[in-house]
């Protein structure tokens, strides 16, 4: 059948206008993202992003990895600082940076692939999996949503003086549950209360319920089949190869005995490896709607707030509709942030190796997709006045 030369004319255009958008999107290889031929406004997107992070990030002691995506496309990436002060390593893109509590998402969203799989529900209770334990009535649920009243192992620890020449295990915390039974903060499902425990025990089930390490069955469920290739968990095996962290100055943040506890921490990543989770997220690949819209669903509702939390993720809910789920970090020098505008379909993820507070100061950002702030997106009013951005002002 002979082709119509219209036809043939408007293919060449189509593909013509496909490998510019896709050139311009700087997309990465294999990155399981959505099929966007094009994105109006990504130039713009970038340089009012690029505004930011040049007057609040990059020019202020930032050492780390910051990515912008609008509808799974890069709009912005920059890399800036060392891997190492000492010996001024540079940090690229295939630099693991510790996630730090960003690490809970992916703990969460484990533990209910371990639910989809039929091997867990969220209504069963701690005890039917940890019998010796002495805290009943405490759900599966109730640990995702940080509402168990546990005790933190964090500050039980070191109150209790352990020796810190020996490093902390899962399974030390286990015990200590079992034997030391120290006071929590209150019954379970009774409020809010964040807690590292929850998550630590939540890592301690995946294995127990899997048959596998944690470190194992994140490989196995998630990270290889996402193609996460620069993503990890920070073991003794891996210990090495770890990307240290800085204070402010630039000085060395040493390890301490907590350091080899995981579930609650310990994730390693990069920021393309995290766009990765958080388009497979979104597009179902990771659990269905249902399982993921319960994790987005806010559970602790006995305060009114616009902060609430629901299975693994913060969330931000506005008054004007608008919502954000969400995720922080913190450890020794590690900050993170990972963050998801469900209504603009848009993500910014920063991770960083030395300490800067301004980190999580960039929420400022959000604003450049939605009105988030009240005052309007900043995209419609200021469409053609990327320099004379009020964006700087917050340096």
């Amino acid at each position: 059948m002979k082709i119509p030369f219209y036809i043939i004319i408007l293919l060449f255009a189509l593909a013509s206008c496909q490998a510019s958008a896709d050139k311009r999107a700087n997309q990465i290889d294999s990155l399981p993202l959505a099929h966007i031929p094009h994105l109006p406004d990504r130039e713009i997107y970038h340089e009012a992003v690029k505004e930011y992070v040049n007057a609040n990030l990059v020019n202020n002691n930032f050492s780390g990895g910051i990515l912008v995506a609008k509808n799974g496309v890069i709009v912005y990436e920059e890399y800036a600082g060392y891997k190492d002060f000492r010996s001024k390593d540079s940090l690229t893109a295939e630099t693991p940076v510790h996630i730090a509590s960003t690490t809970k998402t992916i703990t969460a969203m484990a533990v209910l692939k371990l639910v989809e799989q039929g091997k867990l529900k969220l209504d069963d209770t701690l005890n039917s999996f940890f019998p010796q334990l002495a805290y009943e009535g405490i759900t599966i649920k109730m640990l995702l949503s940080h509402r168990t009243g546990l005790p933190n192992y964090l500050y039980y620890f070191e109150k209790n003086k352990w020796d810190k020449k020996k490093m902390i295990t899962n399974q030390d915390v286990l015990e200590s549950l079992y034997k030391k039974q120290p006071g929590g903060s209150g019954r379970p499902g009774r409020n809010f209360n964040y807690n590292n425990t929850n998550y630590v025990l939540l890592a301690t089930l995946i294995e127990k319920v899997s048959g596998l390490t944690y470190a194992d069955f994140l490989k196995n469920e998630i990270f290889d089949p996402l193609k996460m290739k620069h993503t990890y968990v920070y073991d003794m095996h891996t210990a090495a190869l770890a990307t240290p962290s800085f204070n402010w100055d630039g000085s060395f943040w040493a390890l301490d005995e907590f350091d080899l506890t995981y579930g609650d921490k310990n994730i390693y990543s990069t920021p393309r490896d995290l766009l990765k989770w958080d388009q497979a997220l979104s597009s179902g690949r990771v659990l269905n709607a249902t399982l993921l819209d319960s994790a987005y669903t806010p559970l602790s509702n006995e305060r009114p707030s616009i902060h609430n939390y629901g299975l693994g993720w913060r969330l931000l809910l506005l008054k004007n509709g608008k919502k954000v789920i969400y995720h922080h970090g913190r450890w020794h020098g590690f900050n993170s942030i990972f963050a998801r505008l469900p209504e603009e379909n848009a993500t910014i993820i920063i991770l960083g190796n030395r300490f800067n507070r301004r980190i999580y100061e960039a929420r400022d950002m959000y604003d450049i997709f939605g009105d988030y702030s009240g005052k309007g997106p900043w995209i419609k009013s200021n469409h053609n006045q990327t320099k004379n951005s009020s964006l700087s002002k917050k340096a």
